[in-house]
């Protein structure tokens, strides 16, 4: 069979200190992705693209090929990905950006690389609706498509334009996870899954994750109720109604809320946000605690609803629950009322209640130990009768 090529590509485009420590967290995941992909059979070839010279002359040294980005040129995903894939003469692409891999297993993209392998016409992806990584044949179907600008809409483009039939992946840590916030890499410091080079990194960053570990635990106590809220998929909310221990108080609101560009012209509106404004941060998150023993929030869909959206530094800050470093003030006293509630508050932003939760779930039954059944029993009855268990 045509073996695949794999491609990464891993961008970092630093403004402040915090950003690009975020940039090399990604390049620390992109090698433990590449140190995995050298074992996979049936990749032919793995192509690094990215605009960080460290990185680069570390791949070239395991053998890897390298596009290094000409400095001050412009980047677009998807014309850049086309132009690699005829200039690579690639047939079957494995597409991964560089934050994606940090929980994929080599028996996990071994297994993509199989099926990418079987047939002429396929696209896999992570999730459908927002790309991480994608592998698909024939990768020429971008000639004949209008290229995404970022690779979040690779996945609908290449079926509702190139028309290649979807197959998802089964929806786990591994394949949901995804770094773009702080708040992710507090999360993989809690996970075990972690390859070699971003264990290394998250070590040396010595970050206080005492609020995180606190709410790991209430995931695994049958007595307890944790609250998510945020843009939080119907599938994410099934996850955690079938795989924690604890009872779970869900508040769904503005998915999408980017993509539609009700944030843009200032239309995202939030039942909480309309309580926060009403009671002020500090009996905001006093409610929670009377509803929850630990809160995971979405706070982005809040800022929309205040109409702030502050600089990626200060939602960082946010997420890392250093007030004094916020330049904002609103984003500062909502901060500074998360750290000051009666229980844990995990801050962060869309990856949080998406892939961050299905991480945060395996990471707390890792660390438990603990033998106790989950809140939905997975035994399926009919007329009284037991006729199956769900896997």
């Amino acid at each position: 069979m045509e073996e695949a090529v794999l491609l990464v590509m891993t961008g970092t485009h630093p403004a402040t200190e915090i950003e690009q420590m975020m940039a090399n967290a990604r390049l620390a995941i992109t090698q433990d992705t590449i140190e995995r992909a050298r074992t996979v059979p049936g990749i032919s070839q793995i192509v690094l693209s990215t605009n960080a010279p460290s990185l680069a002359e570390w791949a070239r040294a395991q053998g890897v090929t390298v596009e290094l980005d000409v400095p001050g040129s412009s980047f677009h995903f998807g014309k850049h990905l086309r132009d690699l894939v005829a200039k690579y003469r690639i047939r079957r692409l494995f597409y991964m950006g560089g934050g994606s891999g940090a929980l994929l297993s080599a028996d996990e993209m071994a297994a993509i690389v199989d099926r990418l392998r079987s047939t002429d016409r396929v696209l896999i992806t992570n999730n459908f609706y927002s790309t991480d990584l994608a592998a698909f044949t024939p990768a020429d179907v971008l000639d004949r498509i209008e290229p995404p600008a970022i690779d979040n809409d690779l996945g609908w483009v290449l079926a509702e334009q190139a028309g290649l039939p979807n197959e998802s992946l089964t929806r786990r840590a591994s394949t949901q996870f995804d770094v773009d916030t702080p708040t992710d890499l507090m999360i993989l410091t809690a996970h075990p899954g972690v390859g070699a080079y971003t264990r290394a990194f998250l070590d040396n960053l010595r970050w206080d994750i005492s609020h995180i570990e606190q709410a790991l635990r209430r995931l695994v106590d049958r007595d307890a109720e944790v609250l998510v809220a945020g843009r939080v998929s119907a599938a994410v909310w099934e996850y955690l109604e079938r795989e924690t221990a604890c009872r779970v108080r869900v508040f769904a609101e503005e998915r999408g809320m980017r993509a539609s560009g009700r944030q843009a012209r200032g239309e995202a509106r939030s039942l909480l946000g309309y309580y926060y404004q009403q009671v002020g941060p500090q009996r905001f998150f006093e409610t929670l605690a009377e509803l929850s023993q630990a809160v995971f929030l979405d706070s982005r869909v809040l800022f929309a609803h205040l109409r702030v959206w502050p600089p990626a530094g200060d939602r960082y800050n946010s997420d890392l629950r250093r007030p004094q470093h916020i330049a904002d003030a609103i984003v500062r006293e909502f901060t500074q009322a998360a750290m000051s509630a009666p229980v844990p508050v995990v801050l962060g932003g869309h990856s949080l209640v998406a892939g961050g939760l299905y991480a945060l779930v395996e990471a707390a039954w890792a660390r438990s130990g603990a033998d106790v059944p989950r809140y939905v029993d997975h035994t399926v009855w009919h007329k009284g009768k037991t006729v199956s268990q769900l896997p």
